[in-house]
């Protein structure tokens, strides 16, 4: 990328080699925030709940995405060019083992701002990457929509969003045609189709939003290995309301609050079947105990990372390179 920019725009200004990732340097990071949540087990306040049965295996598919994103250049103005690339798959066990399941997704698109650029650099831009150039430019009233950082962190999430709608497009393949349970390192609400299927199930590993506030939060913080909260309701004006409780996969005496700590997303019951949404917790929760062995080492997230995820990323890193 950075050969066919030098040769197409002699007057961008290349980057070295050794310039680091956009997901290490990305300075927009969601603000901790504690958002309160209607309880939809029992008719009391959300409360810890021990899962007294033994864990057991109940997934056959593990999915997960990774993506990477580069400043390839700068256009003759100072703004960034950005190469991202976003790649999704889909592991199944069989036989103990882990295979491939379908094919996975694996797709690179270039960013820039259009605002910024001449049309003579735009269309050098065109001239590289076809229909997978993505215009960065700021939105009416961003302040600082000019700004280079700005700009870096624009391509960032849209990487971020490409990302995540090849995990959805990946998800919903699978509630198409499967039945058997899929586990999604990440929430489920962002499409209708994966909300509501019966077989997936959602594991989200950051807290930076948690749901709950003052006891409850108390509550969740003070949750011992296998243990987990009442269900509760995520509602969000633009995603597919689900059902969700907080689960303790690690014994966390000696650590952090957060350590292995994980939010579990379901499709939300029918009012019919509410009364049985704790009997539901009870077994996701025993499936998703299961997966916490064999430890996810050498990665630093093992505390709250599954194996068939973490799999997910060996696989991806290895047909990425």
């Amino acid at each position: 990328m950075r050969r066919q920019l030098a040769a197409l725009l002699p007057d961008a200004r290349p980057t070295s080699e050794g310039e680091g990732a956009l997901e290490l340097a990305s300075s927009r990071v969601d603000a901790p925030r504690l958002i309160s949540a209607t309880v939809l087990e029992g008719s009391g306040p959300l409360r810890a709940r021990r899962v007294f049965q033994a864990a057991v295996a109940g997934f056959r598919g593990f999915l997960d995405g990774t993506q990477r994103s580069l400043v390839a250049g700068y256009l003759a103005g100072g703004a960034p060019i950005v190469v991202g690339r976003a790649a999704a798959v889909i592991r199944e066990r069989r036989n103990r083992r882990m295979h491939t399941w379908g094919a996975p997704l694996v797709e690179m698109r270039l960013y820039a701002p259009h605002g910024l650029a001449t049309p003579t650099e735009w269309d050098a831009l065109r001239q590289i990457a076809g229909h997978q150039l993505v215009d960065i430019s700021a939105r009416e009233g961003e302040i600082d929509g000019e700004h280079p950082l700005a700009l870096r962190d624009a391509a960032f999430h849209r990487v971020q969003a490409h990302r995540e709608a090849l995990e959805q497009r990946l998800a919903e393949r699978w509630c198409s045609t499967e039945h058997d349970r899929l586990f999604i390192d990440g929430g489920i609400s962002g499409s209708d189709t994966v909300a509501v299927s019966s077989c997936t199930v959602g594991v989200v590993k950051s807290h930076r939003t948690l749901y709950a506030e003052g006891v409850a939060l108390q509550t969740i913080l003070g949750l011992g290995r296998s243990e987990r909260s009442s269900v509760f309701e995520v509602t969000s004006p633009r995603r597919t309301t689900v059902a969700s409780w907080y689960l303790r996969l690690r014994d966390p005496m000696g650590r952090d609050p957060m350590w292995g700590l994980v939010r579990v997303e379901i499709a939300r019951p029918d009012p019919a079947e509410r009364h049985a949404i704790g009997d539901r917790a009870d077994e996701v929760s025993r499936w998703i105990l299961a997966e916490a062995s064999p430890l996810a080492l050498p990665d630093a997230r093992w505390d709250k990372m599954v194996y068939g995820i973490r799999d997910c990323e060996e696989f991806l890193r290895a047909v990425t390179q």
